[in-house]
């Protein structure tokens, strides 16, 4: 994308972390915004932010529930017509050895993390096509958040790796099909690693049907862990959402805030081509490795 103002940016996750940042920049730039949040006080707070400065409208969402996913969609096209800029963002997170997932915990993040993708990208492309038709100067563009998990398969965190590695699938397969129909709109998938946001404590959002049982020793390890990394991350929000524009603004996929994490997926990509077995997640850091098997296996 070359032009912002007047645009229309959708945004879901907007009440924190990349989402709010995202906003914060698409503000600056004169778009107009969508902001979708299941947390109400944290999307109030925001859209409050924004008011008066640039048009805002501001919408409770559930992600995963295809009923107010499509609610929203025709929201926006009545307000504001076809959106230029979709941010598929919402995301939640969840660990332990990946047999001792309930089917809530799969239902919560698959929902989350993947179907909220799935319909960001089944309703609001639609859109941008037929007003890229229309308008050979339309330029429209979506970024989908995976993570790091979607590209590597750290253990004891299977369900948010399933889920990441699908919206990369499903982000590198829309790439393709938007290359055989349009020049006019484009995608982008973003891999953050390890960057402080609320995603550690994501669980304060589960829907009430979908509550989790107590936590295993597994999973409490995986908290454990995630808090300690996600809060001790370098990286901010902030500038995670300044490459989500750079990205844009260079017509670039692969979005990534730490790019020596690249460095592992080489390594399982070589691990696939030479037909190996899985290298060891910890070869680098052998003690982490130690300290999380001694604390699964209760020695």
């Amino acid at each position: 994308m070359k032009h912002y103002a007047g645009k229309t940016a959708v945004i879901t996750g907007a009440g924190s972390g990349f989402g709010l940042e995202v906003a914060r920049i698409a503000a600056e730039r004169g778009m107009s915004l969508v902001l979708c949040d299941v947390q109400a006080d944290a999307l109030d707070k925001a859209a409050a932010e924004f008011e008066g400065r640039v048009p805002v409208l501001a919408r409770r969402v559930d992600v995963a529930k295809a009923e107010q996913m499509e609610m929203l969609a025709a929201a926006v096209k009545e307000r504001f017509g076809a959106p230029n800029f979709v941010f598929n963002n919402a995301g939640v997170g969840s660990g332990g050895l990946i047999w001792e997932n309930t089917l809530a915990d799969w239902e919560w993040v698959l929902g989350v993390n993947l179907m909220g993708v799935v319909h960001g990208v089944r309703l609001f492309t639609p859109m941008m096509l037929e007003a890229a038709a229309a308008d050979p100067a339309f330029e429209g563009h979506v970024v989908n958040t995976a993570s790091m998990a979607g590209m590597l398969n750290p253990p004891n965190m299977g369900v948010y790796n399933v889920s990441k590695h699908a919206v990369v699938s499903l982000s590198e397969t829309m790439y393709q099909d938007l290359a055989l129909v349009s020049d006019q709109v484009r995608c982008s998938v973003l891999c953050p690693f390890f960057v402080p946001t609320g995603i550690s404590q994501s669980h304060r959002n589960r829907p009430a049907e979908l509550a989790g049982s107590r936590p295993s020793k597994s999973q409490l390890i995986s908290q454990a862990m995630t808090d300690k990394a996600v809060s001790s991350g370098k990286v901010t929000a902030a500038d995670v959402a300044a490459l989500v524009f750079e990205a844009m603004d260079e017509e670039r996929f692969y979005v990534f805030s730490h790019p020596k994490a690249l460095a592992g997926v080489q390594t399982r990509l070589e691990d696939v081509m030479q037909l190996r077995n899985p290298t060891d997640p910890f070869h680098d850091k052998p003690e982490i490795g130690a300290q999380l098997k001694k604390a699964l296996r209760g020695a």
